[in-house]
């Protein structure tokens, strides 16, 4: 009986082991298996990841779309699309400001002879009862801004924050998300503007 015991004492042992390899091997190439499958979506991104898509338009030599690298600055934009023009008016815009996917940067044009006529002060249009020009959003200075109705020089100034940090307007409507101006007073500016 002894002989026995040691006997299955041996063929315990044996397939004590042969279950601890067959285990090892099962977690080793188990846990490969489950990997493999979160490896592909990764490997999509990258190729689009750390990429914007910007339309930059405006006083620019090749206004169009432009895929520039993530954290990319306004600069980089316009350099892009041929740089600025000579009537470029690159004052009014921030180009150290960071490019979003998806925006608009608009350069905008030095305007000749329009501040003289919405200048502060400046009373009635030239034509008497007619009314006043738009005022573009992408060139105002912060006097222009001022004539407008119900936007005094605090609201201005905020107006002049957003087309800097934003790379300028890309539509009136736009000019809604300014802190100050709501649903009132931008249909109020509506004709007012312009972009």
């Amino acid at each position: 009986m002894p002989e026995t015991t040691r006997t299955q004492l041996a063929v315990y042992a044996v397939a004590l082991c042969l279950v601890a390899w067959l285990g090892a091997r099962h977690l080793r190439h188990g846990s490969g298996d489950r990997a493999a499958p979160a490896a592909p979506p990764i490997e999509l991104r990258q190729p689009h990841g750390g990429r914007v898509v910007v339309h930059v338009a405006g006083a620019v030599r090749r206004p169009g779309v432009y895929r520039l690298r993530e954290g990319a600055r306004v600069a980089a934009a316009v350099r892009s699309a041929g740089g600025a023009t000579r009537r470029a008016d690159l004052d009014a815009l921030n180009l150290a400001g960071k490019v979003e996917d998806g925006r608009q940067i608009v350069v905008p044009r030095r305007v000749a002879g329009a501040a003289p006529a919405a200048a502060p002060g400046a009373g009635a249009p030239a034509v008497p009862g007619a009314p006043a020009p738009p005022i573009d959003l992408n060139t105002a200075t912060l006097e222009q801004l001022d004539t407008l109705d119900g936007v005094g020089p605090a609201t201005a100034q905020k107006i002049l924050a957003y087309r800097q940090e934003h790379g300028g307007f890309g539509s009136v409507e736009e000019l809604g998300e300014v802190a100050g101006i709501g649903e009132k007073r931008l249909a109020a500016l509506r004709d007012r503007v312009r972009v």
